[in-house]
């Protein structure tokens, strides 16, 4: 059966299930959507009635929502094994999915990111209030994570799981603005963990091109 990620060239979040069928050795066709556009097309509204990205359609078989697009491909193809088996270990990277869902996206990525970063490169104004908010919303953040992260090169156990696979994409545009590369930097965990999932090919191949700033 065809596969096909539908999503925004710079979304996150659709990064994130790139990279999760990349480390399942999933081929996928891209479809490209702007979740921001006045005039979503409906066939897509169709599949996913918000409107939002990512959405996976595999077969007959459509899903949208980041966790559960993961989990899927995780348990639906072969390839390397992206949830530990225990339950001590299963939990603990669900809660570190969670906390990145719930607490970190927004100023990590909706404010430090996108204001700090990708508002200059798409040539329009950014907010620096909102900036600011990121940044001071970002070490409780950081430090949560540290707190959750084992030692070594992933976060939960001795191999990649989804919970690596969800951070990986936000430290990507957070650390791409100079301010939160140094509030990262403060995390030690965090900063070894980045080391080694940052030259996955997997996490590089699926790392979206972002606007050249204008001169």
């Amino acid at each position: 059966m065809s596969v096909e990620l539908h999503g925004y060239k710079f979304s996150v979040y659709a990064w994130m299930a790139g990279f999760a069928l990349r480390e399942k050795r999933v081929g996928y066709a891209w479809r490209e959507v702007d979740p921001f556009a006045d005039d979503v097309p409906a066939d897509y509204l169709a599949i996913h009635p918000f409107g939002r990205v990512p959405t996976l359609v595999h077969g007959d078989v459509v899903v949208y929502e980041t966790s559960a697009i993961t989990r899927y491909v995780d348990e639906a193809f072969e390839g390397p094994a992206l949830q530990p088996v225990l339950p001590r270990d299963r939990a603990r990277a669900n809660q570190i999915i969670s906390v990145i869902d719930s607490y970190g996206y927004w100023p990590l990525v909706r404010q430090v990111f996108s204001h700090g970063v990708m508002a200059e490169r798409m040539d329009r104004a950014s907010d620096q209030s909102e900036y600011q908010q990121g940044l001071a919303a970002a070490p409780r953040v950081l430090k949560a994570l540290e707190n959750l992260a084992e030692d070594g090169d992933f976060l939960v156990g001795d191999h990649l799981t989804l919970a690596d696979i969800h951070l990986a994409p936000i430290i990507g545009y957070f650390t791409s603005d100079a301010e939160g590369l140094a509030l990262f930097n403060q995390q030690h965990r965090l900063r070894d963990w980045w080391q080694a999932i940052s030259v996955r090919p997997a996490f590089i191949e699926t790392w979206p091109e972002l606007p050249t700033p204008p001169k």
